[in-house]
């Protein structure tokens, strides 16, 4: 469980960062284009991680068993993908309607910050945290996501 909580959160934060940071600032809107890019840059943080994970933990053995063992580690960080994928869904919404930028960037961040409540909350009551502090957490959760993403906006 601990491996989904992870990468769903992590792919969560860097869902939001994207849409925050993809902005076009006076440029044509492309919400197809940032899906893609937010799928893409999933895919590619996924394999980073996996693989990174995947050489911290070498072990003697045999040349099969360690290409075995890599993709093992890489299918493990499915969650990071999947967890963009309701960021990704809004984006190609709005290309299919026409949605503005604006209303769709702030609902992917209220989206995605609901996400991470979820996430924060969850992984609390797990813990044996009891509700009400458990949805402080949440909150609390939610908070330092967002402020993740609008850091990583602010330094584009």
């Amino acid at each position: 469980m601990r491996s989904w909580m992870f990468g769903g959160v992590y792919g969560t934060v860097l869902a939001s960062a994207l849409l925050a940071a993809l902005q076009s600032e006076g440029t044509p809107y492309t919400p197809y284009y940032d899906a893609a890019w937010v799928m893409v840059t999933a895919g590619t943080a996924a394999l980073a991680h996996g693989y990174a994970h995947h050489m911290s933990t070498h072990r003697p053995g045999s040349g099969i068993h360690r290409w075995r063992q890599l993709a093992l580690t890489l299918i493990d960080e499915w969650p990071v993908i999947v967890a963009c994928w309701p960021t990704v869904i809004l984006l190609l919404l709005a290309g299919a309607f026409g949605w503005p930028e604006s209303p769709v960037t702030y609902t992917g961040l209220l989206l995605n910050a609901a996400l991470l409540f979820a996430w924060g909350t969850t992984a609390a009551l797990r813990v044996g945290y009891r509700r009400r502090s458990a949805v402080l957490i949440g909150g609390a959760d939610a908070t330092i996501g967002l402020a993740i993403a609008a850091a990583n906006a602010v330094i584009k």
